[in-house]
């Protein structure tokens, strides 16, 4: 649809970037895989992208985290497509969330880890900056690749009616408060 396009600078690669960014400013190291995984259709994503992961984890068992970054898509039913929004030291802001699937989707050793790694990032989140992260979403219909190790997580950066620089100035500030938890 038109609002996705396979421009790097312009799509969840770009918002991945300024994480990966932040991340490697602040000592830490990091693998940004830019492969366009629900290319060219969404059905397979989450098997091609596990497969991904799996072979990320092999070449580097010392991996903590996991970050599958997407954008949410909220549109109402009648078409109207909504943009989660804060102003955080005086800029627009799209807000962010964790989704975390559940073991009731299938076989998911890691889930209360990844949920505890969730909650922190979410507490730090509400209080370094009380109004970006909406809640954290447990959904029972996937696991996300979540059960390929522990530290993995979902993380929406926006929807599909934020702007560009409304997400990256959100995606720089979770980045921030992942770090803090880290180190």
């Amino acid at each position: 649809d038109n609002s996705r396009t396979l421009d790097n600078t312009q799509n969840m690669v770009r918002i991945g970037e300024e994480m990966k960014e932040v991340f490697e400013e602040m000592g830490l190291s990091v693998i940004h895989d830019e492969t366009p995984y629900d290319y060219p259709q969404y059905n397979g994503a989450y098997s091609r992208s596990g497969a991904g992961v799996e072979e990320y984890l092999k070449q580097y068992p010392s991996i903590k985290i996991v970050l599958d970054v997407h954008r949410d898509a909220l549109i109402g039913e009648d078409g109207t497509v909504y943009k989660p929004l804060t102003t955080v030291d005086g800029q627009d802001t799209a807000q962010g969330m964790l989704v975390m699937g559940s073991p009731e989707a299938g076989d998911y050793p890691a889930w209360m880890e990844n949920l505890t790694l969730a909650m922190k990032i979410q507490k730090s989140m509400n209080t370094l900056y009380p109004t970006l992260a909406r809640p954290i979403t447990i959904r029972g219909s996937s696991v996300y690749n979540q059960e390929l190790t522990n530290g993995s997580l979902l993380v929406e950066v926006g929807t599909h009616g934020n702007t560009l620089q409304e997400a990256i100035t959100a995606a720089r500030l979770f980045a921030q408060t992942v770090v803090d938890l880290v180190k």
